[in-house]
């Protein structure tokens, strides 16, 4: 099965984390050392946001894996 050119859930990974670095930064930046908590919750929110990329990319390949055993199921039973 080839796999795609443009992987959205890549992108929306990259994204995620590229934004998550930038918050944290931004608020070292504007906070100085009162933006440890808040650094804490973006962190949080990062690893809350990786964790239900990679579900839903796991459920996609198990549909996917589903579909493929079924087809290879019906042609052998033609």
């Amino acid at each position: 099965m080839p796999q795609p050119t443009f992987d959205p859930l890549r992108a929306l990974a990259i994204g995620s984390q590229a934004l998550g670095l930038t918050v944290i930064i931004t608020l070292e930046t504007v906070l100085d050392d009162a933006a440890r908590p808040w650094q804490g919750v973006t962190l949080a929110a990062m690893v809350t946001a990786a964790l239900g990329i990679a579900l839903v990319r796991l459920y996609q390949r198990n549909k996917a894996r589903k579909r493929w055993a079924a087809r290879i199921e019906d042609e052998e039973q033609k």
